[in-house]
């Protein structure tokens, strides 16, 4: 008796269904674990609700050989009637796919997606939480009183009966299980998305003037502004060094910046405006030192790409974003919404340069060990197998 062979033979008729409210998003984040599955012996059926970026190409993924469909699924806050309508767009869509399978990614794929998975009997479901976002960092009365109407959404979405719950950073754990909504034994810590150590080559720095590079979406809550208070504030010291910041307009995100609000950043010439930067090995090894002053993350792949470039790293103590670093060996911890401490810390980096070359150095060591793709992809591929078995 070889359970292994009969699981692969029994594989070939299994549809993985993954469901992400953004096709670019899927494939930064997650394309090599649903080219693993694939490659596994599954069928994989991928559903997005917008394409992202202007450079993104569905036809690529059919040509891997997925099966891709369009879902139109409200990405944005919360409006009853859109999110009704999204929710009967997944209905429809799990109906006609009847997965084995359904692989949630990101909120309202996980939350609309997981109610449905359960009223479905889907025979199995993974959902992944890259992070609790707005509505767990504002201690605002109106989002308070938004969590208090969204926690039986999240009681349901997390009560099927075959289930696991991947999470980026054990505070997310605590978070929903403190609040009732999750059972422990549900969830598997995965350190974020992976990094691909070959894409990062070029891990000496430049030399001249250090260059500091804020790579992420362009949003209040990664800190946005707290960066360039930070950059004016070395500026004003006489501190010799530039700035980049990089990354894309998010009009849906209740915290993004608009298209008025770049423009007075670029015309205040403090920093200089990248836009979106498809090469992050290249610009990383252009930079000396990576920053992501966010108020909460899942676990940031910036910085963790970071690591793999040999860069040292500044961000703030808050979930996901100190679970991305070892503090005072590969980068330093500042307290949130802090700018005199974020240039503070900063301008130490950029006045010892051995210490920072070092800090980058171990960083380096710290994402072979914790954050390879390798070793993603290997624990996804564990966990749909599991899954299988129990709904035997």
């Amino acid at each position: 008796f070889n359970y292994s062979i009969i699981l692969r033979f029994m594989k070939k008729n299994k549809k993985i269904l993954i469901l992400v409210n953004q096709l670019s998003f899927f494939i930064s984040h997650r394309l090599p674990i649903a080219e693993a599955a694939l490659a596994d012996g599954f069928n994989v059926v991928i559903g997005y609700g917008e394409v992202g970026r202007a450079d993104t190409d569905p036809k690529i993924l059919e040509q891997k050989g997925f099966k891709i469909k369009y879902i139109s699924m409200y990405r944005g806050g919360i409006n009853l009637l859109k999110d009704l309508k999204t929710c009967f767009h997944i209905w429809k869509f799990f109906k006609k796919e009847k997965p084995d399978i359904v692989h949630l990614i990101t909120n309202k794929p996980y939350l609309y997606g997981g109610i449905i998975s359960r009223i479905l009997r889907v025979p199995s479901l993974l959902s992944a939480i890259s992070g609790l976002g707005t509505l767990f960092i504002s201690k605002d009365l109106k989002i308070r009183f938004l969590r208090f109407i969204l926690y039986p959404i999240y009681k349901l979405t997390f009560n099927h009966f075959n289930q696991k719950v991947i999470i980026q950073n054990e505070s997310d754990s605590k978070v929903l299980v403190d609040w009732g909504v999750l059972n422990i034994s549900k969830t598997k810590l995965l350190k974020g998305s992976g990094v691909k150590l070959k894409n990062f080559v070029h891990l000496d720095e430049h030399p001249g003037i250090p260059i500091i590079c804020f790579a992420a979406r362009l949003l209040r809550d990664k800190g946005i502004y707290e960066f360039i208070s930070a950059a004016k504030l070395l500026k004003k010291r006489g501190v010799s060094v530039n700035f980049f910041l990089a990354g894309d307009l998010d009009y849906r995100n209740p915290t993004g910046l608009n298209l008025d609000d770049l423009n007075k950043i670029k015309n205040e010439t403090i920093v200089e405006v990248l836009g979106h930067q498809k090469d992050i090995p290249t610009l990383y090894s252009k930079s000396h030192i990576i920053c992501l002053p966010s108020y909460r993350e899942g676990l940031p792949k910036s910085l963790i790409e970071a690591a793999a470039a040999s860069r040292a790293i500044v961000t703030t103590d808050v979930p996901g974003c100190r679970d991305a670093i070892i503090p005072e060996k590969t980068g330093l911890l500042v307290p949130i919404k802090d700018p005199l401490k974020l240039a503070d810390a900063l301008q130490w980096l950029i006045e010892h340069p051995k210490e920072r070359v070092a800090m980058g150095q171990a960083g380096r060591k710290f994402a072979e060990k914790e954050f390879t793709i390798e070793k993603i992809v290997k624990n996804h591929l564990e966990i749909y197998k599991e899954l299988i078995s129990k709904a035997l």
